[in-house]
């Protein structure tokens, strides 16, 4: 091998063995691994320490406390077609749709009885007996 050959292999590693941004610190400490609690055991959790404190406030929310004020924003209605944002409603088959493209090219267009499939997923169907 000649010098000139070693003197980059020499270049090389310190490349290598510097430290880099993207490697983890040497000198950091491991915090060992982590234990993930399934959803049960976290409910149980939760019950013990609701119970340990008997002089918890009521209006406390835990994470048993499913009861939550009504919300004040008014309700969001989606597209029946895409999913996007609903602005609009069509009044004769009362889908709801997102730009007048959608009303053109699909609503306009749509045969007889596909609309109360679309209203069906949305669980707004007519159903007639």
């Amino acid at each position: 091998m000649s010098a000139q050959a070693s003197l980059e292999l020499h270049a090389l590693l310190e490349v290598t063995t510097k430290p880099h941004s993207f490697k983890q610190n040497p000198h950091r400490k491991s915090v060992g691994s982590r234990r993930y609690k399934p959803a049960r055991q976290l409910i149980a959790d939760e019950i013990r320490y609701i119970q340990s404190k008997p002089n918890l406030p009521t209006d406390k929310p835990t994470y048993l406390s499913v009861t939550a004020p009504p919300s004040l924003l008014p309700k969001k209605h989606y597209c029946d077609i895409t999913g996007l944002e609903g602005k609009y409603k069509n009044p004769a088959n009362q889908l709801r749709f997102h730009n007048v493209e959608i009303y053109q090219e699909v609503i306009k267009n749509i045969q007889p009885g596909v609309d109360q499939n679309y209203l069906e997923l949305r669980g707004a169907n007519v159903i007639l007996k």
